[in-house]
């Protein structure tokens, strides 16, 4: 997203660097919520290993995987170190599995939801106190949190290892093709760099995370478009 705004007909050195102070606040805030939320999830579910793993913790030095970090620095989306789960803990191993992986992309949707509401309460007050110009600005703060945030619960569901939604693809596939998928998790990791990188895999998410964005703004909107 920050190659969007240095290349874009729109950007402004103000845009810039509240995207940038946005970004790093999903790095060093939100990523670890999403990272937590593995954790949590799988503990829960019985893999009291999460415990002493040290990623039971909301620490950002515990999850940021600096690549990673710096595709959401760029592109608007990326991922942290993936959470080492044992599914032999849980009761049922798949449906755990995919909770667990399922756990993240929903406190990145939960965060993005809390950030759109924060966004249009500060568009309303930016209208009704006009002179106030830093609320607009910290209302297209709260708007990049909201879509950053998006962005990644959408990248995370795509169905291709080492992606949350691969986890959530066992439920569907046999056992026989999901591990054979599964062998050649590192091939198709630097498969995915590509698709990201040639904008295969960044349109589709952008247009699925502007779906989202927009029915998530609807939402959030009614409370100020009554008041108005």
């Amino acid at each position: 997203m920050l190659f969007d705004l240095i290349t874009g007909n729109d950007m402004s050195l103000t845009n810039v660097i509240i995207y940038i102070l946005s970004a790093l606040t999903v790095i060093f805030l939100t990523m670890p919520v999403h990272e937590f939320a593995h954790s949590f999830a799988a503990y829960k579910l019985g893999d009291r290993a999460q415990k002493y793993s040290g990623r039971l913790t909301l620490n950002p030095f515990a999850h940021i995987d600096y690549l990673g970090a710096l595709a959401i620095l760029f592109v608007g989306f990326g991922w942290a170190k993936p959470v080492n789960v044992n599914p032999y803990y849980f009761r049922n191993h798949k449906v755990g599995m995919a909770l667990t992986a399922l756990a993240g992309p929903v406190a990145n949707l939960l965060t993005a939801f809390i950030a759109i509401f924060f966004c249009n309460l500060f568009t309303f007050l930016s209208f009704s106190f006009s002179s106030f110009a830093i609320l607009g600005y910290i209302a297209l703060f709260f708007e990049f949190i909201g879509s950053i945030n998006l962005g990644l619960a959408v990248f995370n569901l795509v169905p291709l290892p080492p992606l949350d939604g691969s986890k959530v693809l066992a439920i569907i596939l046999p056992d026989r093709i999901y591990y054979k998928v599964m062998e050649y998790e590192r091939y198709i990791y630097f498969l995915l760099i590509i698709l990201l990188v040639t904008d295969v895999l960044t349109r589709p998410i952008n247009l699925v995370t502007s779906f989202i964005y927009y029915a998530f703004d609807l939402v959030t909107a009614l409370p100020f478009i009554i008041l108005i």
